[in-house]
């Protein structure tokens, strides 16, 4: 350790500047929110992986969703009969990381608020507002899903009347998938707030906003969500490295 005395001159300010990184409290939320910039990214890429039942299932792009037949859907559901830990359901990894959407939003609040304060602030609320809306997308599939495995195979033909009726795109339904998709259009607002602002490089801004733009214009559609995330996690390692190194010009500046 070294004494209180220490001058701040050669290594001795490096060693305050780390020190006091180590024992901020804001330095810490920065380090919170900058992990939450890698981990959901991350994790939903998991849950589009999941998706997949083979390798080249990946490679068969389509510019629309085409919903697999109900009865095909419900008979396997019914012949597995929830036999899988509930943890194995994609559904289910994609609801518990909701909250980390919204630490996302703040951490890129807190880069654009310096330049543009207002606009960072709405459009995190537009993001905070759509991760709302999005966990009851989450939360429907994992009922429907978890909820015909329940199901007595004698009455399979029942559930799936009701199970084509629970998931076509109208009445609540369609209002809440419709109102989810606000997440990713306020993650891409939150990143066009800082377009010209010079806080993060402009190239790392463009893929977190063609990620959601990705994601949107092929809602359902998990390889092209799957190419959005990965881009969305290639402007959000950059955000993260910015995040981490805004508190450090602070403190150079105030030693100096």
């Amino acid at each position: 350790m070294l004494p209180a005395r220490f001058p701040l001159c050669g290594g001795g300010w490096l060693y305050s500047i780390g020190a006091m990184h180590s024992t901020s409290p804001d330095y810490t939320i920065r380090r919170v929110l900058g992990a939450a910039l890698v981990f959901f990214p991350c994790a939903y890429i998991l849950v589009f992986i999941m998706h997949f039942r083979h390798f080249a299932d990946f490679f068969v792009f389509r510019t629309r969703y085409v919903q697999v037949p109900p009865e095909k859907t419900v008979a396997a559901l019914i012949r597995a009969q929830n036999h899988w830990p509930l943890i194995h359901d994609p559904h289910m990894i994609g609801y518990l990381s909701l909250p980390v959407i919204v630490l996302c939003a703040f951490a890129l609040y807190l880069l654009g608020r310096e330049a543009r304060p207002l606009a960072s602030a709405a459009t995190m609320m537009i993001t905070i507002s759509g991760t709302i809306y999005m966990g009851g997308v989450f939360g429907m599939w994992t009922a429907f899903f978890r909820g015909i495995g329940l199901v007595d195979p004698r009455y399979t033909e029942g559930a799936t009347a009701t199970f084509t009726a629970m998931t076509t795109p109208q009445g609540a339904f369609l209002v809440t998938t419709t109102l989810a998709k606000l997440t990713m259009l306020g993650l891409a607002a939150q990143a066009l707030v800082m377009l010209g602002t010079r806080v993060v490089p402009t190239w790392a801004i463009l893929c977190v906003a063609a990620g959601c733009s990705l994601f949107l214009a092929f809602w359902d559609l998990d390889n092209w969500m799957l190419i959005g995330m990965l881009l969305m996690l290639a402007g959000f390692v950059v955000m993260r490295n910015q995040l981490l190194k805004e508190p450090a010009a602070k403190v150079s500046a105030a030693a100096a």
